[in-house]
């Protein structure tokens, strides 16, 4: 065995490599078929895949997470909106009912402001007329 230290060569090449400490390949006879031999001497592969195992754990942890995350914040604005929705139909209404009721009313207050206007010539007539004397 061959052991040259390249990293990623050609798996289907003529000689063997080391692709990593405690691995190597070589091919088999004349086909295209791959065998790997894992060395005894290297029994920190294990701990590796121990390792390799627990982050893929912890992070599938963590995109649950994002997940929750998400929805949680999906759930907040689709609540957000229906209260923004409510709201503004009811700005909407008080508009509509202040529109109304000015419509209606409005005579009113022209009265008002007419009756008003008397009043202030009736009491400037009065002061002018008792002011004389």
């Amino acid at each position: 065995m061959a052991s040259s230290s390249h990293r990623g060569g050609d798996f289907y090449g003529a000689a063997s490599h080391r692709s990593r400490d405690g691995l190597s390949t070589r091919q088999v006879g004349g086909s295209d078929e791959i065998q790997v031999r894992i060395d005894p001497m290297h029994g920190d592969l294990d701990n590796e895949i121990t390792g390799l195992r627990k982050q893929v754990k912890q992070l599938r942890n963590v995109a649950q997470e994002i997940k929750s995350e998400a929805k949680y914040q999906n759930d907040f604005i689709n609540q957000l909106q229906m209260t923004l929705i409510k709201a503004q139909a009811g700005v909407k209404n008080n508009m509509r009912r202040l529109n109304r009721s000015i419509i209606q009313e409005g005579s009113n207050h022209v009265m008002h402001v007419i009756l008003f206007a008397l009043f202030c010539f009736f009491v400037i007539y009065l002061l002018s007329k008792f002011s004389r004397r």
